[in-house]
């Protein structure tokens, strides 16, 4: 049976692990909502800026603007968005994962894949196993900034519009709720449109002074504003799985400390018991 000593230790050390969860717990709370917020209020911005330009897309010749360009996929990139930090469940390992599944299936197909990996985690990953890497961004989430979405989109628009890939996905994870986070595959380039029965715009809207003068102006700005929406996205579902996983590390840490208390007053009663029966055996023996 243990003894009360090394008991003690292990309780003081389960108490100062379960003070480091708690304050984790409580920064990941914070920046958090912080996210949320953020998202919630750049998603609905980008899916109707969305909806708008596919529309127009389905109106105007798939040949009036390299972005529109559908060419036989012999070359992909796959932009996997992943955090800088562990500590947060699944949240990077289902990026991964589902990153690698797709990059088999290109494989498998006869593409030639290259990554562009956004978070320490995801590089990290990658690189360490020799997948091939156009790009990477790391440390962009402690301090999130818009300059880091139009760089990474600038990368992938470059390699699209030169031709050194023909077709670009995206992997992340959306932001669902604060006990939900979904890997999501998305195509990124090029653009697809929808037909006038898609979306829920109206089809009979008049665009001046053009369509391909509309599309030309904001593509652009759609192409940043869709890889900052995936940033928020991303650092949402990661402060949120992060909360989550130190609230279960809490509450096991106190679960813990309550069996480790049990069991050193066992072992406390146990040695008063012994100590009286010496005592009771020793008086008996004088007799």
């Amino acid at each position: 049976m243990p003894n009360l000593r090394m008991i003690r230790r292990r309780i003081n050390a389960v108490n100062n692990i379960q003070q480091v969860t708690r304050a984790m717990k409580m920064i990941a709370a914070s920046r958090m909502r912080k996210a949320q917020e953020n998202i919630l209020v750049a998603r609905p911005y980008v899916r109707r800026l969305e909806t708008l330009l596919r529309h127009i897309a389905s109106r105007i010749p798939q040949g009036s603007h390299p972005l529109l360009d559908v060419r036989p996929v012999k070359k992909a990139l796959l932009i996997v968005v992943a955090g800088d930090r562990g500590l947060c469940r699944g949240f990077n390992a289902n990026a991964i994962r589902r990153t690698v599944e797709r990059y088999t299936e290109l494989k498998a197909q006869g593409v030639e894949c290259s990554l562009i990996a956004v978070g320490r985690k995801s590089y990290e990953f990658f690189g360490k196993r020799g997948f091939p890497i156009a790009a990477s961004h790391t440390g962009i989430f402690q301090h999130l900034n818009f300059l880091d979405a139009q760089e990474i989109a600038s990368e992938a628009t470059k390699l699209f519009l030169a031709g050194d890939v023909d077709l670009v996905e995206i992997v992340y994870n959306e932001f669902k709720s604060v006990i939900q986070q979904v890997v999501v595959l998305e195509r990124f380039l090029p653009v697809d449109p929808i037909g006038p029965e898609g979306g829920d715009m109206p089809c009979h809207y008049l665009y001046e002074p053009s369509l391909e003068a509309i599309w030309s102006s904001v593509v652009g700005k759609f192409v940043n504003l869709e890889i900052w929406r995936v940033l928020l996205e991303s650092n949402a579902a990661e402060q949120s799985a992060r909360m989550t996983a130190m609230e279960e590390a809490t509450k096991s840490a106190e679960e813990m400390t309550k069996r480790l208390i049990g069991i050193r007053n066992q072992v406390r009663q146990t040695n008063i018991t012994t100590e009286l029966t010496e005592i009771v055996g020793a008086a008996n023996a004088l007799d």
